[in-house]
């Protein structure tokens, strides 16, 4: 799904997968990870409680057919952190495991955070809204590691870090409509004029896949392509 105007070069473009965000990252877009269920709700939910910075990784083993770099996420977003003089939370997967096997499936990222000298405050499962209730958000980074938002993210991450994350589903703060225009919005406000791609982190999954495509026509009722 494309669309763009005349008399402007931009253009919005719903896209799928890590190698539709590899594609559009490389291109220079602006690309928005949509994970609903549930590493852009998590993102989401991370930011609403205080995050100061939230970033995708895939976990240790993927089969997308894209490059990934998850100890370099770990790395950077470890040196963020202690620019701010804080602690790294990973959301990480198994949803219903223990502690040790989330802590498994990361281990790249974990390297990566190491070898920037920054801390791991926790390591909690990838539950969407319902992190709110498990740690303390508040001033920290976050990673959420993730077999196909996290996965999706990395890929863009290659080429750009022009990047952001979408959901459609309600948060501590927002529900009905609102959670989809306040990520619809906040595309615009970092694209600064130029092309965004909202990718569906998985062309398997229908939620994503409308979820998408409800915030690109969200984008386009904002007037962005005449902006």
């Amino acid at each position: 799904m494309k669309m763009n105007n005349l008399q402007n070069t931009k253009e919005i473009v719903v896209t799928a997968n890590a190698s539709g965000a590899a594609l559009y990252s490389q291109r220079g877009y602006l690309v928005m990870i949509v994970d609903v269920i549930d590493m852009s709700t998590s993102v989401e939910i991370a930011l609403e409680k205080g995050a100061i910075f939230a970033y995708g990784a895939s976990p240790d083993l993927t089969r997308a057919p894209v490059k990934v770099n998850p100890e370099q996420i770990g790395y950077l977003a470890g040196q963020k952190a202690l620019e701010h003089n804080t602690e790294v939370i990973l959301i990480s997967e198994p949803r219903y495991g223990s502690y040790e096997e989330r802590e498994k499936k990361c281990q790249k990222v974990i390297r990566g955070i190491k070898r920037s000298k920054a801390k791991i405050a926790d390591i909690i499962p990838n539950l969407g809204a319902e992190i709110a209730k498990i740690t303390d958000f508040d001033n920290k980074v976050v990673i959420c590691v993730s077999d196909t938002g996290g996965v999706a993210y990395d890929a863009a991450f290659q080429y750009s870090t022009s990047i952001t994350t979408g959901t459609v589903a309600r948060t501590t703060l927002y529900k009905g409509n609102d959670p989809a225009l306040i990520c619809a919005q906040r595309a615009i406000d970092l694209a600064k004029g130029k092309s965004i791609a909202v990718v569906a982190a998985s062309s398997n999954s229908y939620e994503d896949i409308l979820a998408a495509g409800h915030i690109y026509q969200i984008i386009i009722n904002k007037g962005y392509l005449s902006l």
